[in-house]
C-alpha cells in the first residue's frame, strides 16, 4: 500500500495505471477537499494559545479547554447552538454521576477494603498479576460502562492497591488508563471517548 502526495494532474497521470488499484480515487478526494474558510485561522490560533497554555502548565488543562472553547464561541469561529449540538450530554451526565462515586469509594474506606482483598487473593504471586487482575476487572467493567466511569470508579481502589502492594501508582494507572479503554474487545460497550 502506498499513499501518494502530490499535485492532482501528477495523482491522476501515476493511478491510471491499470496495476495501482485505488482506495480512493483523486476525483472523490478532490471534491473532498474543503478550502480553508474564514473562521480558519482564528481556529487555528485558538488552538496554538490553548497548545501554549497546556505545555507551559500555566492554567490546569481543563481550564485551557474551557478557554479555547469559549474563544471559539467568542469569536464566532462556532455559533453557541452548534457547541450545545457538539456536547456528548449522556457522557456528560455519566461522569458527572460517577465523580461523587469515586469520591465516595475513597472517603468510605471501600477503596481500601477492596485493595486488601485483591491484594490479598493476588498479591502474593507478584505484581505483575496483580496488574493483570486490575486490567482484567477494569477491562470486564468497561464492557458494562462508559470508559471514563469505569476510570473514575477503578482509579481510587487501583491506587490504594498500588499504596498495599508497594507498586508505582504511575504503572498502575497506566494500566487502568490502557484497560478502560479496552472497549473495543466486544461489539457492545461505548467506545472510548
Amino acid at each position: 500500500m502506498l499513499l501518494l502526495q502530490g499535485a492532482w494532474s501528477a495523482l491522476d497521470k501515476h493511478t491510471v495505471d491499470h496495476n495501482v488499484m485505488l482506495v480512493d480515487s483523486p476525483d472523490a478526494i478532490r471534491r473532498q477537499a474543503v478550502p480553508l474558510g474564514p473562521g480558519a485561522m482564528p481556529a487555528l490560533v485558538v488552538l496554538a494559545a490553548m497548545v501554549v497554555l497546556l505545555a507551559t502548565g500555566i492554567v490546569p488543562a481543563p481550564v485551557a479547554a474551557l478557554l479555547a472553547a469559549m474563544a471559539m464561541v467568542v469569536l464566532k469561529v462556532v455559533t453557541p447552538a452548534q457547541a450545545h449540538r457538539s456536547m456528548a450530554w449522556q457522557t456528560l451526565i455519566l461522569v458527572g454521576a460517577m465523580i461523587p462515586l469515586s469520591a465516595a469509594i475513597t472517603k468510605t474506606g471501600a477503596a481500601g477494603m477492596i485493595a486488601d482483598a485483591m491484594v490479598a487473593v493476588i498479591g502474593g504471586s507478584g505484581p505483575l498479576l496483580l496488574l493483570s487482575g486490575i486490567f482484567a476487572v477494569t477491562a470486564v467493567l468497561g464492557q458494562l460502562i462508559s470508559n471514563t466511569a469505569t476510570a473514575l470508579i477503578i482509579i481510587p481502589i487501583s491506587l490504594s492497591v498500588a499504596a498495599e502492594a508497594a507498586i508505582n501508582p504511575i504503572t498502575v494507572l497506566m494500566c487502568v488508563a490502557v484497560a478502560s479503554s479496552a472497549a473495543l474487545l466486544t461489539p457492545y460497550p461505548h467506545p472510548p471517548t
